[in-house]
């Protein structure tokens, strides 16, 4: 056996105790945990405080000591409270009829009295294994059952009622029944992922896959290998054939994240297999056809890099048939409470904390401070005080640590007064605040953009 305790925990109701007793000393040392039950009206009571990976269940009580009619009954009441349940008779008959009748009506096994101990542990064993894959089984169906009603439910995950954030949705339901390609802009932390999987979960392609690749993760290296596929031995480890990405997202949504991180030669590739809607592994020659519907995602200044020619013009033509701009939290603020009440129930449910409310002057606090990470840093900062808080009500010192950064980010008296060295300081504070933005920074400044990269160029910036 692969475990002295690969039984799990069973159950045993017979009336005879020392049967019982019996088989009680022989599985304990197989068994997590072998419960024993004399009275079978006991059985509703023991089903609804507990789950058992096996039930042992005797076929003739005293009341009925030769027909088997209060076993039959009895595993009626267990299979109607638990359709799941493993069940093995225990018959001193040997009734052939009796037992194909049990296996009819839902018994798994049936054992004869008495019995040998090697064939019982064996049979137990097999009904074990059983119970394990109904479980996995029923976990699966439950995980198909939620992710059908997720697909349902539109936007599901996406939250809030803010016009800004309404925006979005309007353009999801035009586009994305369409198979034309989608460019999300916005910054960190706005959720451009969520954005995606809505586009897909509304799409014709929704019963198939959807597959995401984070683009600024993949070194130049294995681009090919992990976009496109390779063969068996086209580089050192490439121990097996494997299909890349394109191939893995054919017929669904391929998603890629931070497209904006890419060189201009792996720019140049990827452009190649969008026109062509085709892709050669590494190592062969062979085109492989692929249907794709193509989103893409980035928080870098995309037509600057155009103008600055670090990302190639032709391919954001390919890739942005439609653009969703996803605002800031900043642009969202009256999407605050929704977005607390919805982070407070999922890490009190986490933490299993009873739910906490949010003082007035506490979300007060949270629409004034400017959330440069976004939604993600609200998030983890309402997971951090969820955490700390000891009391019911959160409260504006349960998020101190705001007022640290603020403070970090605030101006203050420049360390020095030379005119260059305060020039610099500026500039850098006005790229940060605009995510690398130049535009935005330059109209902030009161510059020109061509005067603004004079400035960075005369800096290092």
């Amino acid at each position: 056996m692969e475990s002295d305790k690969e039984l799990g925990k069973i159950l045993i109701i017979d009336d005879d105790e020392d049967v019982l007793l019996a088989a009680k000393m022989l599985l304990r040392k197989h068994a997590e945990n072998v419960i024993i039950e004399k009275n079978p009206k006991k059985i509703p009571f023991l089903l609804n405080n507990d789950t058992y990976d096996v039930i042992l269940l005797d076929m003739n009580f005293s009341k009925d000591i030769t027909s088997g009619k209060e076993g039959f009954y009895w595993l009626e009441q267990i299979l109607e409270r638990e359709p799941t349940a493993v069940v093995i008779l225990i018959t001193a008959f040997g009734d052939v009829e009796m037992a194909v009748k049990a296996l009819k009506e839902g018994a798994t096994d049936f054992v004869l009295k008495p019995w040998q101990n090697e064939k019982l542990i064996a049979t137990l064993s097999s009904a074990a294994k059983l119970k394990k894959s109904r479980n996995e089984v029923t976990q699966l169906k439950q995980a198909k059952q939620a992710l059908e009603e997720g697909i349902n439910q539109p936007f599901k995950d996406i939250i809030g009622e803010s016009d800004a954030i309404k925006q979005v949705f309007n353009i999801i339901d035009k586009v994305a029944q369409t198979d034309a390609n989608v460019l999300i802009l916005g910054e960190n932390g706005t959720g451009k992922e969520l954005i995606a999987r809505a586009l897909h979960q509304k799409s014709l392609r929704k019963d198939k896959v959807f597959i995401g690749v984070d683009m600024g993760a993949i070194t130049e290296t294995l681009f090919e290998s992990e976009l496109f596929g390779h063969k068996k031995g086209a580089f050192t480890d490439a121990k097996d054939d494997r299909a890349g990405r394109f191939e893995a997202a054919n017929g669904g949504s391929l998603f890629l994240d931070e497209i904006g991180n890419l060189s201009m030669q792996l720019q140049s590739k990827l452009l190649t297999v969008l026109q062509k809607r085709e892709v050669v592994r590494l190592g062969t020659n062979k085109s492989i056809p692929v249907d794709i519907r193509l989103i893409s995602a980035t928080n870098m200044p995309i037509y600057e890099m155009v103008e600055e020619s670090t990302f190639r013009q032709d391919l954001l033509y390919r890739i942005n048939t439609v653009e969703i701009h996803l605002p800031s939290l900043r642009e969202r603020m009256d999407d605050i409470p929704l977005l607390c009440d919805h982070f407070i129930k999922m890490y009190c449910g986490k933490y299993r904390k009873p739910i906490k409310k949010m003082s007035p002057i506490a979300l007060k606090k949270l629409q004034k401070y400017q959330w440069p990470g976004n939604i993600r840093e609200l998030q983890h900062a309402l997971e951090r005080a969820i955490i700390m808080s000891d009391s019911n009500m959160l409260s504006p010192d349960d998020f101190f640590f705001l007022n640290q950064k603020a403070e970090s980010k605030a101006e203050s008296e420049p360390e020095t007064f030379n005119l260059d060295d305060v020039e610099k300081s500026v500039i850098q504070k006005a790229i940060n605040r605009h995510g690398g933005n130049i535009s935005k920074a330059a109209k902030e400044l009161g510059l020109t953009r061509a005067s603004l990269y004079r400035r960075m160029e005369k800096h290092g910036l």
